[in-house]
């Protein structure tokens, strides 16, 4: 019955894995719907900050931000890459660096160097390895994001942009759509983009009023438009954040049951190797018996 004893060493194995995963389903299931409560409180936040800057970017036609620049004769592009700081969470990381790596060879064939911030484990070691210069990191942000934590490595992009050194910036994470789909976003940032700064009809009768600037309107302006690129990169990071634990989830779910149908047919063989050995011994006997 050595062979026996070997299954059910697998069969305890499995069923130890089958545990764990159960239980990191759980903790994910939890987490995601915090996760979920702080993107949709991020989201107004962005949505007002938009309309607040393209309301004062048009009522100050004279001055132009230099975020709203372009830079077609600038040799280098920027990417803001967010991804996880852990694993286990299917193809989410994949799919996104996927869509970068595509990117990226688009401004390859084209001359233009890439360089990025990473905003994540995963997304660091993928730029070390494929060769993209990584200007800043911001890694180990746990469950919640912070502000403070992001503000320092974006601000490198922004800044060289602002210097006229970056062609565009790209902001590149996973959209959350429902539980069990995530969506990977490769999106222009920077210049920001006339759909960006559009409003519509109902934003235009809301914000029909000027505003009164202290000290200036330039200074109120550069101000606004950094505090809407900061909370653009801190929703998609809250977005990201959601789209990870709902992956997770659902791939600890798929890895539990698929730990419960390597248990049933590692049982089976066990009981067929169970029934070959019986059935042999009996055949053993019964032969003894008719020899005597």
């Amino acid at each position: 019955m050595a062979a026996g004893k070997e299954i059910r060493g697998k069969i305890k194995s499995v069923e130890n894995t089958k545990k764990i995963t159960k239980a990191m389903e759980m903790v994910a299931a939890s987490k995601m719907r915090k996760a979920q409560d702080r993107m949709r409180k991020a989201r107004p936040y962005a949505d007002k900050v938009r309309n607040i800057a393209a309301h004062l970017g048009q009522a100050n036609p004279e001055f132009t931000h230099p975020f709203m620049v372009g830079h077609d004769d600038a040799k280098a592009v920027g990417f803001i890459v967010v991804t996880t700081d852990k694993g286990l969470c299917g193809g989410l990381n994949t799919n996104v660096l996927r869509a970068v790596t595509a990117k990226i060879r688009e401004f390859h064939g084209q001359g233009i160097e890439p360089q990025a911030v990473a905003i994540g484990n995963k997304g660091l070691g993928f730029l070390g390895r494929v060769g993209v210069k990584v200007v800043a990191n911001a890694t180990h942000l746990g469950d919640a994001p912070h502000l403070e934590k992001l503000i320092g490595p974006v601000k490198v992009l922004l800044d060289a942009y602002a210097d006229g050194k970056l062609k565009a910036v790209y902001l590149c994470y996973n959209k959350f759509v429902s539980a069990i789909a995530q969506q990977p976003i490769v999106e222009q940032l920077l210049p920001l983009s006339s759909e960006h700064m559009q409003q519509s009809a109902e934003e235009k009768k809301a914000y029909a009023w000027d505003y009164l600037y202290e000290p200036d309107a330039q200074t109120v302006i550069e101000f606004l438009m950094v505090r809407y690129v900061e909370a653009l990169v801190f929703t998609a990071v809250s977005e990201n954040m959601a789209s990870e634990q709902s992956a997770r989830m659902v791939a600890m779910k798929a890895a539990t049951d698929n730990a419960g149908n390597v248990i049933g047919e590692l049982k089976l063989v066990y009981n067929k190797t169970r029934q070959a050995a019986i059935t042999t011994e009996l055949s053993e006997i019964v032969a003894g018996a008719a020899a005597v």
